[in-house]
């Protein structure tokens, strides 16, 4: 949280859009310690497209998505879909836990990924052949990364604390080439890792979540 914090504002000056940080209840009271980065203007001072005062050194800036032009329209949508594809080819992050030889791939975030990690130490020592692909970014999604996976895994296993979000983003993902399973808490309630081991032995079994 304390990187990504200063990460999501660099992208979002770098790009000139929103973005988000997600973080559930449990890693929001928890307490670690950080390293954090020295201060720095990582921002410059000389934007052009800033909206603030001119001081009439340069023309206003008027942001605005309002253009009555159809033809500035669709040039403008197009410039958007640009920058999004240069972005989810350049910043797109995720983590890999033993997915060297799985066979199973866990596919979790926050809370839900630390109490994977317990579930799947455990599986090991059973013998179970499982890793985790965790998404950093939910936007851009590590489509490729689990694509790459979906060639290697027999199964994918979303732990969620939800209704399954992300398993669809999974599922898309990978093309359905492999079966993802779900396992979630909704409510605010967290999964557990002997929840999440009761899972990764069904798939193992040959057996399937709802």
């Amino acid at each position: 949280m304390a990187d990504l914090t200063g990460r999501a504002l660099h992208l979002a000056w770098k790009y000139r859009m929103p973005a988000m940080l997600l973080a559930d209840g449990t890693m929001g009271q928890m307490m670690e310690p950080v390293n954090l980065p020295e201060p720095s203007n990582a921002f410059g001072d000389d934007n052009p497209w800033a909206a603030t005062g001119t001081e009439m050194k340069r023309p206003h800036n008027i942001i605005t998505s309002l253009d009555l032009s159809p033809e500035n329209l669709e040039k403008q949508n197009f410039e958007r879909f640009e920058r999004y594809k240069k972005i989810e080819e350049s910043e797109c992050l995720w983590e890999e836990y033993m997915m060297d030889d799985a066979e199973i791939c866990i596919v979790a975030c926050g809370i839900t990924a630390r109490v994977s990690r317990n579930a799947i130490v455990e599986a090991r020592k059973q013998g179970i052949k499982v890793g985790m692909l965790r998404p950093i970014t939910l936007w851009p999604f590590p489509k490729k990364a689990l694509a790459a996976a979906a060639e290697k895994v027999n199964a994918f296993l979303c732990v969620e604390m939800n209704m399954g979000q992300m398993k669809e983003d999974v599922e898309l993902a990978i093309r359905c080439k492999k079966p993802v399973e779900l396992c979630s808490r909704v409510g605010g309630m967290i999964p557990t890792p002997d929840e999440v081991l009761a899972h990764i032995r069904k798939i193992a079994e040959g057996g399937k979540e709802a």
